[in-house]
Parts: C-alpha cells; sequence; structure tokens
C-alpha cells in the first residue's frame, strides 16, 4: 500500500495541531508509524486520502455498532439539522433519550446529558463528592476516565500507550484526592476504606476494562465493590461509555448483574456523534442543579443532532432482537480463530473477550487479569503485528492497550479475511 497522501495530510496537520492530531494515540506513535488520514467511511470499510480500502475493528473507537454511516441514523441527523443544529435551550429530543436510557438501563432513574465521556466522569465525581460530603474517591490502575486532572493518575487509553500515565498541570492537591487500586483485587480495595472509609465519595471504574486492552473483571471483584461501597456510605460509579449498550441494553451492569448507584455514557448513546450523560438513583441526581446544589452546565449538552443520531441507535439496538447474539457469535468465531493462529504460529499471547470487545495481548504472561500483567506485553512486537493488518487491509486500534470492536455490519466472510490476516501477520513476527 502507498500512503503519500496521509502523509502530506499528516506534515499539513503538524503545522497547526499539537502533533498533527486531536487525540493523541491517532498520531500512530507506538506503532512507528505515521497516522492513515481517513476519507471516508461507510459499513464496516474505512477508505484512506489514497485510496486504500480496510475492514474496520476499531470502530470510531467503539460507537459504531450497526457500521458507519448507517442510513436510519443519517436520516435523523439530515431531518434534525433542517430544524436547527444548536438551541441552547430544551427540546423533546432530549426528554426522548433521557426516556430510553432510563428504559434501558434499570439502575438509572434521572439523567442528565453533557458533551463527552470526560465530562460525564468529571460530573459524576462532583456529584458523588457533594451528596456524600466527601472528597476521596478511589480507581484503578490502567482504568481511563477521559482526561480530567483527578482521573490522569495511573491512566490508561493514551497515557499509557504513551508512557505518561501523570500528566503535567495536576496539583498535588489533585493528585492526593485520588486514591489509587489495582483492578481486580478486592484487598487493594478493602484496606483504602479500613484506611480512609470516612473519605471516600466513590469507587469509579470501568467494569470491563478497554483502555489497557480488554481486561475482564470477576463477578466476585464487581460484587465485591457493591458491598464494600454500600458498607462504607460510598458511591460506586461504573463508567460504562465504552460498554453502556455494547455488552447488552443494560451495558455491562447488566451483563454481570451488579447495579452501581452512578453509571457514565458515552460513544454509542450518539451514535457517532459528540454525546456523553451521567445518571443513577433519584435521590442522587436531584442534587444537581437547578434542584440541588451540585452545579454543571454546557451549551451544547442535549444537542439536537447528537440526540437524534443516539435516539436513532437506541431504537435500532431495541428492534434488532438478534444483537446480542450475533455480537457475541462473531466475537468468538474471531476469537477462535485468532487462539488457533497464536498455536498454530507458537506465537505468545493472551486472548481477553467480552461480547463484542477483545484485545490481542502479545504476551509470556498466562493471563491478563490487571495492569501490570497488561504492561508485560512486548509493545514492538504489536507495532509489526499492527503494521502488518494495516498492508493486509485491517484496521486495528494504534496501540497494544486499546480494543478491537466487533459490529452487527461484519459479515462471515469479513470476520474469516481478519482471521486470514492475523495468521499471516503473526507468521512475520
Amino acid at each position: 500500500m502507498k500512503f503519500e497522501q496521509s502523509k502530506a495530510a499528516f506534515e499539513r496537520a503538524q503545522k497547526c495541531i499539537p502533533g498533527g492530531v486531536n487525540s493523541p494515540v491517532r498520531a500512530f506513535k507506538s506503532v512507528g508509524l505515521n497516522p492513515v488520514f481517513v476519507k471516508k467511511a461507510k459499513g464496516t470499510v474505512i477508505t484512506d486520502l489514497d485510496g486504500n480500502q480496510y475492514i474496520d475493528c476499531l470502530a470510531s473507537w467503539g460507537p459504531m455498532l450497526f457500521g458507519h454511516a448507517h442510513e436510519r441514523i443519517l436520516q435523523a441527523i439530515s431531518e434534525a439539522a433542517l430544524k436547527g443544529t444548536s438551541f441552547g435551550a430544551p427540546s423533546e429530543y432530549e426528554t426522548e433519550m433521557a426516556e430510553r436510557i432510563i428504559r434501558m438501563v434499570p439502575s438509572i432513574e434521572l439523567v442528565r446529558m453533557v458533551s463527552s465521556g470526560t465530562e460525564a466522569t468529571m460530573s459524576a465525581i462532583r456529584l458523588a463528592r457533594g451528596f456524600t460530603g466527601r472528597e476521596s474517591f478511589v480507581k484503578f490502575a490502567g482504568n481511563y476516565h477521559g482526561h480530567g486532572d483527578s482521573f490522569l493518575i495511573k491512566a490508561g487509553s493514551g497515557a499509557i500507550t504513551l508512557g505518561i500515565p501523570n500528566s503535567p498541570g495536576i496539583t498535588k492537591g489533585t493528585a492526593q484526592d485520588t486514591l489509587m487500586a489495582e483492578y481486580n483485587n478486592l484487598a487493594s480495595v478493602e484496606a483504602l476504606f479500613l484506611e480512609k472509609g470516612s473519605e471516600i465519595a466513590a469507587v469509579i471504574l470501568e467494569p470491563v476494562c478497554g483502555n489497557m486492552g480488554v481486561v475482564v473483571p470477576t463477578k466476585e471483584f464487581l460484587q465485591g465493590l457493591r458491598e464494600l461501597t454500600t458498607k462504607y456510605g460510598a458511591l460506586l460509579i461504573f463508567d460504562e461509555v465504552i460498554t453502556g449498550f455494547r455488552l447488552a441494553k443494560g451495558g455491562a451492569q447488566e451483563y454481570f448483574g451488579v447495579a452501581p448507584d452512578l453509571t457514565t455514557l458515552g460513544k454509542i448513546i450518539g451514535g457517532g456523534l459528540p454525546v456523553g450523560a451521567y445518571g443513577g438513583r433519584k435521590e442522587i441526581m436531584e442534587q444537581m442543579a437547578p434542584i440541588g446544589p451540585v452545579y454543571q452546565a454546557g451549551t451544547l449538552s442535549g444537542n439536537p443532532l447528537a440526540m437524534a443520531a443516539g435516539i436513532a441507535m437506541l431504537t435500532m439496538i431495541e428492534e434488532t432482537k438478534d444483537l446480542y447474539t450475533e455480537l457475541e457469535r462473531k466475537a468468538a468465531r474471531l476469537e477462535e480463530g485468532i487462539k488457533r493462529n497464536l498455536e498454530e504460529t507458537g506465537v505468545s499471547g493472551v486472548v481477553n473477550r467480552v461480547g463484542s470487545m477483545m484485545t490481542l495481548f502479545f504476551t509470556e504472561a498466562k493471563k491478563v487479569n490487571n495492569l501490570d500483567e497488561a504492561m508485560s506485553s512486548d509493545t514492538d512486537k504489536y507495532a509489526s503485528y499492527f503494521k502488518q493488518s494495516l498492508e493486509s487491509g485491517i484496521y486495528l486500534a494504534p496501540s497494544q492497550f486499546e480494543c478491537l470492536f466487533v459490529s452487527y455490519a461484519h459479515t462471515d466472510e469479513e470476520i474469516d479475511q481478519i482471521i486470514d490476516a492475523n495468521l499471516q501477520a503473526l507468521r512475520q513476527l
């Protein structure tokens, strides 16, 4: 493949955008390449500026559950745009979106729309502090909750991809309120509560990690967090920006049968447009202004285009009766193929999967259950694997520490193409 147009576009972008990208991992830095610049996408196929086509396994980092540029979502956006692109005032789009979320996620009784996942998690922590009157919260090493100051302590996603988990610009005062624990290690959380239980407002986590690669929680871990937070009067917050509506209609909390106090959402509920939301029990959410003392606002919150796209997406989810069984079947087919290829080639690796989320870790470890085990991965080997896959027309996340997403639009033939490309890439390592 040739990438001259993408290279020229990147050179141009670097003159006016820091690093040439508006989100760090897009720079392809960790895989040693220049980024591919996308011209268009439709269904499961991405086309770059040079005309190269790829089977998309990234789904815009998760939200393209039915593939790119789906007709129903495009129609919803078009019809909404004709009525106005932003009002800065209430519209029925917002109410319909809220009603759908509440119907589909049983733990949510009231929900507030915002414009990004980062806004949602920041607001949820502020609300937890306001509701409990406490200042500290617990997060887990390798979990990524957006780029809010309090979260960039041993963060996942681009932070570990680029080797900068603690960002300059975060004050010591902010950092000291963030208490760190190890994912899937309930004892590490218990120790924090024994020492500082009366100071902890909340525990926030990705119920399935998607930002240090896919790391699967044990049922005992999630249930133990539910019991601990209840015992100490802290709130349990599930960051379901990735997992919301991807693993089940009710998200990871339905999938694992553990209900949080607050939930943050994003990605899928915008149908590909910028969006975020946070919601939970009525008594907690009623602490938000204008009916309570905890303040949060946003000019573009509940934007009509994002709401229209999201309503179309959630409608399709409710109407597609075989959605989650098909996602499971296709993803299992892909997982089995990759595991078969690892065995055939003798390449060391661990495949973690939950539903349609998956990561192949290039590690000698037997399992990957936390950040330390994820960080044992050979990132140079992943970079070579990524390059070979790209040359074969497979678009993966440009980082070892991210997800592969299977969409409802992927055909069995495309899954087989991905498996074949995986085998060829593994043989080159």
